[in-house]
C-alpha cells in the first residue's frame, strides 16, 4: 500500500463559513480525507488571523468553535482529519523566525497575492508587520507538517511558491531533504471563487453578501430573493440574461441536473420565466445540499465542550508531529545542544 501523502490546510477564524469556502475547498477536502490517499493536518489558522484583526481578539475567539462547527457539518472527520489550533503548535512560531533570516524584504515586497491583499484592506502606509511577514508564517505552517499537499485557490499559488523557495533555501543551507517542497492542488476550473449575492466578484464576510453553511432555511429563502439577476428582466414576458446573473451562476455550481438548468435558461432568454419562480427552484436546490450540513451542526452544537476537547486532542497530534521536525530542524541547524 502507497504511503499517504501529507495534506495541509485551513482557514482564519474570523467568522463563519460560507458557501463560497465550501465550493472552493471544503468539499475537496472532504473528499480528498475520504480517498484514504491522504493524511490531513486541518489547521485553524488564528495566530494569522491576528495579522490584521490584532484590536478585535474577541472576532477571533468567538469564532474558534464557529469554523470547527462547520469543519464537522460538511464532514470533515476527526478519526480520517488532525484539526488542530494555530496557536497551541508554539514550534510554528520558532520555525518562522529561522525562516524570516532566509528571505528579504524585497520578495515579500514582491509577493503579488500580499500586494494585492495590502490594497483590499486599505492598510495604506500603516501595514502590520505580522501581516508583511504572513507568507513566511505560511511557509512555516505548510513546512513544520512536511505538508506534500496544499488544496489553495488559483490566487494563493504565489505563496506556495514562497514557500518552496525557503524549503530549497533551508535545504541548501542546512541539509537536503530536512524538509518538504509542498504542491497545490487547485478546484477545478470556474470553481475556485463564487460571487457574492450582489453580483460582486467576491464572497466575504465583510460585504455582507455571503450565504453561510449555518443560515437556517428562512434567512436562506431571504437572501436568494434579494439575489442581483437582470435589471433589465422587468416583466415575466420580458426575455432576460443568464450571464452575469447570479441565480444562474449559483445553479451552474449547485444543480447536477443540468439539462433542467440548460430549460430554465432557455426558457428565460425567451421570456416567459419570472425571476421569484426561478429564485424559488434555486432555494431548493441549495436546501437540499446545505439542510444536512445543518442537522450535523446542530447536533455538534450541542456539546460545545465535546468540540473543543476534538480541538485540543488534534492540536496534540499536530504539535506532536511539530515536536519531531522541529528536533530535525534543529539538529541541521547546530543548535540541539542537548536531549
Amino acid at each position: 500500500m502507497a504511503e499517504k501523502q501529507v495534506l495541509l490546510t485551513g482557514d482564519r477564524p474570523t467568522g463563519k463559513l460560507h458557501i463560497g469556502h465550501y465550493v472552493g475547498s471544503l468539499k475537496n477536502r472532504v473528499a480528498m480525507q475520504d480517498s484514504g490517499e491522504y493524511e490531513p493536518f486541518i489547521m485553524i489558522a488564528d495566530k494569522q488571523a491576528f495579522t490584521d484583526n490584532a484590536r478585535d481578539p474577541e472576532k477571533i475567539h468567538n469564532s474558534l468553535l464557529e469554523v470547527a462547527l462547520d469543519y464537522l457539518a460538511v464532514g470533515i472527520d476527526p478519526s480520517k482529519s488532525t484539526i488542530f489550533v494555530q496557536s497551541a503548535v508554539s514550534e510554528l512560531s520558532e520555525l518562522t523566525e529561522y525562516f524570516l533570516n532566509l528571505v528579504s524584504i524585497a520578495r515579500l515586497q514582491r509577493n503579488p497575492t500580499v500586494k494585492t491583499e495590502i490594497q483590499q484592506k486599505g492598510f495604506g502606509e500603516s501595514i502590520p508587520a505580522g501581516f508583511f511577514i504572513y507568507p513566511v508564517s505560511q511557509a512555516a505552517d505548510i513546512a513544520l507538517f512536511k505538508g506534500q499537499v496544499v488544496p489553495v485557490g488559483d490566487d494563493q499559488e504565489p505563496m506556495l511558491e514562497q514557500t518552496r523557495e525557503l524549503v530549497r533555501t533551508f535545504n541548501n543551507y542546512y541539509g537536503e531533504g530536512i524538509l518538504v517542497e509542498p504542491q497545490g492542488v487547485f478546484p477545478p476550473k470556474g470553481q475556485g471563487r463564487i460571487p457574492g449575492l450582489d453580483g460582486n466578484a467576491k464572497m466575504s464576510k465583510s460585504l455582507n453578501n455571503a450565504i453561510y453553511l449555518s443560515d437556517d432555511e428562512d434567512t436562506l429563502w431571504t437572501k436568494v430573493k434579494s439575489m442581483y439577476t437582470d435589471p433589465e428582466h422587468i416583466r415575466v414576458e420580458d426575455p432576460g440574461h443568464v450571464e452575469g446573473n447570479m441565480v444562474f451562476t449559483y445553479l451552474d455550481i449547485f444543480d447536477k441536473d443540468t439539462e433542467k438548468v440548460a430549460e430554465l435558461k432557455a426558457q428565460y432568454q425567451a421570456g416567459g420565466l419570472g425571476d421569484m419562480k426561478i429564485k424559488k427552484y434555486l432555494f431548493e436546490v441549495l436546501n437540499a445540499e446545505l439542510a444536512p450540513m445543518r442537522e450535523r451542526r446542530a447536533k455538534f452544537a450541542e456539546d460545545p465542550e465535546a468540540v473543543l476537547n476534538m480541538l485540543r486532542e488534534g492540536s496534540d497530534k499536530a504539535r506532536a508531529k511539530a515536536q519531531a521536525t522541529m528536533r530535525e530542524v534543529r539538529e541541521a541547524m547546530g543548535i540541539q545542544y542537548w536531549g
